[in-house]
């Protein structure tokens, strides 16, 4: 529904908080100015969702979206302002028609004037506040005038632009364009192409090709996209390019085009495609640009458009027929011939993809994969399991830890993180790499919990009393060391050289609850081509994938704490995100993932089951192998849980819940030494 200029301002208001999420920013968080004057190192803007701005408590500038957008996009006219921002939030307003008194000799079209003779004059109009808005001009009397005076200017014979395409797209000329020149901050006047991009806005060319970057264009009207009807009129792919000129000079060549005008119009782009989808695939052709800022900025752009085109699930292709030249226009007049060429290939690429889809698919046939599969298990059999170093659960888990997804349950104070660092360590002392992504706990604290454990397995073996062991705070609190006596410091040190004789093995990432699942999945690929891995790709299929290196055990703790994919989905459907994509790690990279999960609190006195885990049924469908902890005795009538903790060592129960290549249901029991960090096993049951 089309809303009027009233109700468009105050609809657009409160979709302030949606604004800021577009632009990556938390607004339940404190996150740095966006004022550009403002060097704020320490997050100091938050959002006021009472008035629907934003304050920064440093310079103490407030911004309301109107603001914000024209920081954005460096927008000073009001109009602009207003109608960019309803733009960006999806709103439609109605065109209201201007009431003018009878005693005016002007019929005003955004900053310029016609006089009764039929003359235009031009002036830019530059403010700082929202004042009352314009209604939509409507400026075919000016394209016709403007029409008319084309052959005054030879500027698009230079460009390569024929009679035809000019008239199509009813180009024109405006010898007197006044303007303010943006190096100088005075006004100047322009011989200037003008090119209509909808009744009610049109861009402006600059001819003088002296005419520096800033002083080349100018935009009057809402922004629109340029000959966007060839999204759903032509019989070929589509290029999207940057310019109006760009996208003639590939109607020039013989193919069809939408040209955004700016970056800044992609997603005015996603939007038209949203509403309607394309007759054909699209082609992005984006300049190809040498400044290092502007590359920048065509990569963002096409980044933001190709995850939109993936979201909407329209068919697009990346094609560079521009060689060597910066784009289609001067690709178009350099080398004419060899230019049409590449675009005219481009009819041909739908038909190419067709063929490629058709040999994707039947490649997907089991007896395509025949091969593959003997071949696998020939690999497999110099592939063994990873121990890890507790013989009994080993032997249930049929050898070890093998690739796949392995996630791990219980109740707090039953040593979740203490067992699976414990197994770390002996895994890494035995050879193999570990790459922890520690969510909660710090370096320190997980190194400290590892060098307390080897304080008592040293007093134990060596027959030392139990008292000189040290806990974790023990070995990281320096200001106790003056009271040990020299058997303690002499046992703190050797458990210091014990744990460095792995160290090596072992690779911690902190996060607070900003590692994501894909920047999980980044560093387990950087730590395997860190180590002797490479990508070798299939000449036959194209297929990669990535050989040698080290494949470590990749640990995560916790599950829950993982940094959400999506701000507004639940919880749970986050967690189950976090599920599928850690069992895509291990599929991918072939290792195995272990994932510490809590359990609710409604199950704190149960026996462990799937039901426990928290905001996830991901883990049980996802899971290889899925494994709960209790205390020993959970689920019978009169257990008392508190009682239980109190027990030194705890008496403490995996449970075998899920295990996809062997048996399940058996448990392994341990005695636990929390002030040690410290898991014996004692049986299986």
């Amino acid at each position: 529904m089309a809303l009027d200029r009233k109700q468009a301002r105050e609809a657009a208001k409160p979709m302030i908080e949606d604004y800021l999420r577009m632009k990556g920013i938390n607004p339940r968080k404190e996150f740095n100015c966006l004022n550009p004057n403002h060097a704020d190192s320490n997050p100091s803007m938050s959002f006021d969702r009472k008035h629907y701005r934003v304050k920064c408590f440093g310079c103490g500038e407030s911004y309301d979206v109107f603001d914000l957008v024209a920081l954005d996009y460096g927008l000073t006219e009001q109009r602009e302002i207003f109608d960019k921002t309803y733009e960006i939030l999806g709103l439609t307003v109605e065109n209201t028609p201007r009431r003018s008194s009878p005693e005016e000799d002007f019929s005003e079209m955004d900053g310029q004037k016609q006089d009764k003779t039929g003359q235009y004059t031009h002036t830019d109009v530059y403010t700082h506040t929202h004042k009352a808005e314009e209604p939509e001009k409507d400026y075919l009397p000016y394209y016709e005038a403007c029409e008319k005076r084309l052959p005054e200017t030879g500027y698009p014979a230079e460009r390569g632009l024929s009679a035809e395409t000019l008239k199509r797209h009813k180009i024109g000329y405006e010898p007197e364009f006044s303007t303010k020149d943006r190096d100088t901050d005075t006004f100047t006047k322009w011989k200037a192409l003008i090119i209509p991009t909808g009744r009610g806005s049109y861009t402006v060319r600059n001819t003088d090709p002296s005419a520096s970057h800033k002083n080349r264009y100018r935009n009057r009207g809402p922004a629109q996209i340029f000959g966007y009807k060839a999204l759903y009129s032509a019989s070929a792919p589509v290029f999207v390019v940057e310019g109006e000129i760009d996208a003639m000079s590939i109607e020039e060549a013989g193919g069809a085009a939408v040209g955004l005008g700016s970056l800044d119009n992609v997603p005015l782009l996603l939007r038209i495609l949203e509403e309607r989808r394309p007759s054909q695939p699209l082609i992005l052709a984006l300049d190809n640009e040498a400044e290092e800022q502007k590359a920048g900025r065509v990569s963002k752009a096409e980044k933001q458009l190709t995850e939109g085109l993936e979201r909407l699930k329209i068919s697009y292709y990346r094609l560079n027929p521009y060689g060597s030249y910066k784009d289609a226009n001067e690709a178009l007049v350099r080398d004419r011939e060899g230019f049409s060429e590449a675009v005219r290939g481009a009819a041909r690429i739908e038909a190419q993809a067709e063929e490629e889809a058709r040999e994707a698919y039947l490649s997907t046939s089991a007896g395509a994969h025949l091969q593959e599969f003997i071949n696998g298990i020939s690999e497999s059999a110099s592939t063994e399991a990873i121990p890890t170093g507790f013989e009994r659960l080993d032997r249930v888990l049929d050898g070890g830890l093998y690739e796949g997804l392995i996630t791990v349950g219980g109740i707090s104070s039953l040593g979740k993180t203490s067992l699976i660092m414990q197994v770390a360590d002996q895994i890494a002392s035995a050879g193999t790499d570990i790459l922890i992504f520690s969510l909660e706990m710090s370096r320190s604290q997980l190194m400290s919990k590892s060098i307390s454990r080897h304080t008592i397995q040293i007093a134990r073996a060596e027959g030392i009393e139990a008292r000189n062991a040290k806990t974790a705070r023990g070995i990281t609190a320096g200001s106790r060391y003056q009271n040990y006596n020299r058997t303690e410091l002499d046992l703190i040190q050797r458990a210091i050289r014990a744990y460095q004789g792995y160290a090596d093995r072992i690779y911690i990432q902190e996060g607070v609850g900003d590692i994501g699942v894909a920047q999980i999945r980044e560093t387990v690929e950087r730590h395997i081509l860190s180590t002797g891995g490479e990508w070798i790709t299939n000449e036959k299929t194209g297929e990669r994938r990535l050989s040698g290196g080290r494949r470590p055990v990749v640990i995560v703790d916790y599950l829950q704490i993982i940094a959400p994919y999506n701000d507004r989905a639940t919880d749970k459907q986050n967690t189950d995100k976090a599920v599928l994509e850690l069992k895509r790690i291990s599929r991918d990279y072939k290792l195995p993932v272990i994932a510490i999960s809590s359990f609710n609190r409604d199950n704190y006195k149960a026996a462990v089951a799937f039901e426990a885990f928290k905001e996830s049924g991901a883990i049980e469908y996802s899971s290889d192998i899925a494994l709960g902890l209790q205390l020993k005795g959970a689920g019978d009538k009169n257990f008392d849980s508190t009682e239980a903790k109190k027990k030194n060592p705890r008496e403490i129960e995996l449970v075998i819940l899920k295990n996809r290549d062997a048996g399940v249901g058996q448990k392994v029991s341990f005695s636990y030494y929390p002030m040690f960090n410290l898991f014996d096993e004692t049986g299986v049951s």
